[in-house]
């Protein structure tokens, strides 16, 4: 038991979905996982472990931004022995080349955080995702005939940023998009020698000014979540 999360580690399946949002961790559980159990709730970051097509798999919350999701993701890397990770989550384009809805698979993160200072000693201002994961994750979507964009992301310590921030990470850093989380889940998979990967559903435009409904954010999660599970499940 670690010192955020009150699972056993037996509890913790090594294969891991994470997502900001806990109460979409408790939807992922009972819409996809067969015999699921809730393995934590501390702090309200629910936890989850059941079985996808007969395979064992964990789904967990990890908050909103860098600090919260670097406190879990370290944990399940160090303390439960979690081996692959893909985080699942939304993002805001940068890019006519990424419209609402579409799905992307990050390559690249990007990000301005002094996170890496402190956790490795040194300035990583850009970190990649695991190739192997990245390939199986690409191969399940076009099994699924689902399509999947991949790129560079900036994931950003504030939510609430000066107008012309998205012009700079556009054009000097070829961000496509912006979300909180990616860069620490590659971070501490990295520093742990783990896999890990991010798949995002855009869910606003910088560029069109365009947002999700409430009905097409739900069926396009559904895409992303359900790529997510078949990924893990193939390995």
């Amino acid at each position: 038991m670690s010192t955020h999360i009150g699972a056993n580690k037996e509890d913790i399946s090594n294969l891991v979905l994470i997502c900001g949002d806990p109460l979409r961790s408790k939807y992922i559980a009972e819409n996809y996982l067969d015999d699921y159990k809730l393995v934590n709730e501390v702090r309200g970051m629910y936890g989850y472990t059941g079985f996808y097509k007969g395979k064992r798999i964990s789904v967990m919350s990890h908050g909103m931004g860098i600090p919260s999701a670097g406190i879990y993701t370290y944990e399940l890397f160090n303390e439960y022995d979690v081996d692959v990770m893909i985080r699942l989550g939304t993002a805001g384009s940068y890019t006519n080349e990424l419209e609402v809805s579409d799905l992307l698979l990050v390559t690249e993160s990007y990000s301005d955080t002094v996170y890496d200072d402190n956790l490795e000693g040194q300035n990583i201002d850009t970190i990649s995702s695991n190739k192997d994961l990245n390939n199986i994750i690409e191969e399940t979507s076009k099994k699924m005939g689902i399509l999947l964009k991949k790129g560079k992301v900036y994931s950003s310590d504030n939510f609430y940023t000066k107008e012309d921030i998205f012009e700079e990470m556009k054009t000097k850093h070829r961000c496509m998009a912006v979300e909180m989380e990616s860069y620490v889940v590659f971070l501490t998979a990295k520093h742990f020698n783990k896999k890990s990967a991010c798949v995002l559903t855009i869910s606003d435009s910088f560029v069109s000014k365009k947002q999700l409904t409430s009905e097409e954010r739900e069926k396009k999660l559904d895409d992303m979540i359900r790529i997510g599970l078949e990924s893990l499940s193939s390995l």
